[in-house]
């Protein structure tokens, strides 16, 4: 062996394991929302009858209610900010020369649309929808076609554009048009929600404006030479930690003096805990730059807690973050089909649903916690199987 070769040799394996520790970071995040994506849905599942409202209404939401979605409320943004890391990552792969990523998303980007508007849409309601509605999963989908174009594009304009949107596009939230304008239709993808088609079988309503995640996906893209095998974890921490604390200085700045970034001001309430919550109660469609700000934020902190993390608890949540699209439909399966059983067994308690009384929604935390030990095997043998598997379509699950 060659004393180049040699030499070699180490740089490459240290390389590959500081990869290898940075992903699990990566999936550990992406885990840990979709256990609390997973929660969220038990509530929509269970509490349908006493949905919540966007913003919420602090003065009928209960405490347990507001913080139960606004801890769900991480979830979307935190995904879309992997999606376009991780794309980053894929066309950057450590030890071998960069690769396009168009392909890779493209062909994931049209597969997540697809399933929304099929398996996706029927396991929302467990039968052929009359309504499609473009959610989550429309979003990132739409997103990743968006980057599969944009990625050829210099970095550094990627993320000012990124920046732009994200912080810019609250301007335009006051700006609607009537349902018979000729630019109606695009205007409501891009930043309202809305009926896209009310004469089609099945109808089309919007749930997630698209923009501000086309946003926060080239952020994550940008973002993506900081998890590079070339920067060393402690300081990758100290960047992520401070990206962090500059995120929640400028919401504490915008949000406190009620400056921009919001169109849902807050006020003092009657007691301390209403007026937290209020300062809280951000919109999530399309999500305001104060959202985004609470919730990136929130997640460059936990990157940065999970750099160095191998623990049981890292360990589990990876799973889930391992196979993240098997896991969102399969317990989605599990959601519908069990509300069905449990509507059969014991007849609608709540007008014409089966669910649980305001005084009783610590069973929504309940129920959240026993189906992520029993979807947990089947995720960790499905993550197994991917990583094991040559089949090329696994990977896109």
């Amino acid at each position: 062996m060659s004393s180049t070769t040699a030499s070699s040799t180490p740089l490459a394996s240290t390389a590959a394991a500081v990869h290898s520790r940075r992903i699990v970071s990566i999936d550990a995040l992406r885990g840990l929302v979709m256990c609390i994506m997973l929660m969220d849905h038990v509530r929509e599942t269970l509490y349908l009858h006493l949905q919540v409202s966007d913003p919420m209404d602090v003065a009928d939401t209960p405490a347990r209610v507001f913080f139960s979605r606004l801890a769900a409320h991480f979830c979307a943004p935190a995904f879309v900010f992997l999606t376009g890391l991780g794309s980053w990552l894929y066309a950057h792969p450590p030890g071998a020369a960069p690769r396009s990523a168009r392909e890779f998303l493209l062909k994931r980007g049209a597969l997540i649309l697809l399933l929304e508007v099929t398996v996706i849409s029927f396991l929302w309601v467990g039968e052929l929808p009359r309504v499609i509605y473009l959610q989550v999963m429309w979003a990132i989908g739409v997103s990743m076609l968006v980057l599969a174009f944009a990625s050829a594009l210099p970095r550094g304009l990627l993320l000012a554009i990124g920046l732009v949107i994200v912080c810019g596009h609250n301007a335009l939230a006051g700006i609607s048009l009537p349902a018979d304008h000729p630019l109606y239709v695009p205007w409501t993808l891009l930043l309202h929600r809305g009926w896209v088609s009310q004469d089609t079988i099945p109808q089309i309503r919007l749930t997630y404006p698209v923009l501000p995640w086309i946003g926060v996906i080239l952020l994550g893209w940008a973002a993506g030479p900081l998890f590079s095998a070339q920067v060393d974890g402690r300081r990758r921490q100290r960047l992520l930690v401070g990206l962090g604390i500059a995120c929640w200085a400028a919401l504490l700045l915008l949000r406190g003096f009620n400056l921009y970034g919001e169109n849902a001001p807050w006020s003092p309430q009657a007691t301390t805990l209403l007026t937290v919550m209020d300062f809280l109660n951000y919109t999530k469609y399309p999500p305001s730059l104060d959202f985004l700000l609470l919730t990136l934020g929130g997640s460059l902190f936990v990157l940065a807690a999970f750099e160095h993390a191998d623990n049981p608890f890292s360990r589990f949540v990876s799973t889930y973050g391992g196979a993240p699209m098997f896991f969102y439909i399969l317990h989605l399966a599990v959601l519908v089909f069990g509300y069905r059983l449990l509507l059969a067994l014991f007849g609608p308690n709540q007008g014409e649903r089966f669910g649980v009384a305001p005084e009783q929604f610590w069973m929504v935390w309940l129920v959240s916690v026993a189906l992520l030990l029993a979807l947990y095997p089947p995720t960790r043998a499905f993550a197994g199987y991917k990583r094991r598997t040559k089949r090329a379509w696994v990977k896109y699950f």
